[in-house]
């Protein structure tokens, strides 16, 4: 990888990492960043291992540094990171399955892999422990909160990034 490569790789990774730790420090000012009813507008970032690989960890790192202020402590810094890392390798991995021009499987991985993971975390510290309705019932909530901020906010964005990319590669998005 040249130097240059690594330079921009590293650039994209940390403004994608600082922008995922704003915003979910904004949902939890607003009380919607952690627990069973989590509604994270960072979780919109996640389509974006559709363009560019950085996003990856950049996802990571943001996940994890939001993490340090989740009640749930150091499980919601591990497992919660490990969620978001899967569902972002996962979402690089179906970055060109696409219907009609648009990567429709894209904000699918972190539905998915958050509703399982941050649902067992959630059930495994309440009490009582691990009971599977309670799982269900917290991987419910987590994924359509997960589903609404992904596919309603997260797919438009994805959208509006490719055709602005679109239109700066094809010189109409520059100025002369």
């Amino acid at each position: 990888m040249k130097r240059n490569t690594r330079v921009r790789f590293l650039t994209e990774a940390a403004m994608i990492a600082a922008g995922y730790t704003v915003l979910t420090l904004l949902a939890m000012m607003l009380n919607l960043a952690y627990g069973p009813v989590q509604f994270r507008f960072s979780e919109a970032l996640t389509v974006l291992p559709v363009l560019t690989p950085a996003a990856v960890p950049g996802l990571a790192v943001g996940c994890l540094l939001s993490n340090l202020w989740s009640s749930m402590g150091a499980l919601d810094i591990i497992f919660g990171t490990a969620a978001t890392l899967l569902a972002a390798l996962t979402t690089y991995m179906v970055r060109n399955i696409r219907v009609k021009g648009i990567p429709i499987l894209a904000p699918l991985p972190p539905v998915l892999f958050n509703a399982l993971i941050v649902g067992v975390e959630i059930t495994i510290v309440s009490p009582g422990g691990f009971v599977f309705p309670a799982f269900l019932a917290n991987a419910l909530s987590v994924g359509l909160g997960e589903l609404a901020v992904c596919y309603v906010l997260g797919l438009p964005l994805l959208v509006a990034l490719e055709k602005a990319m679109g239109a700066y590669k094809n010189g109409r998005g520059v100025s002369h």
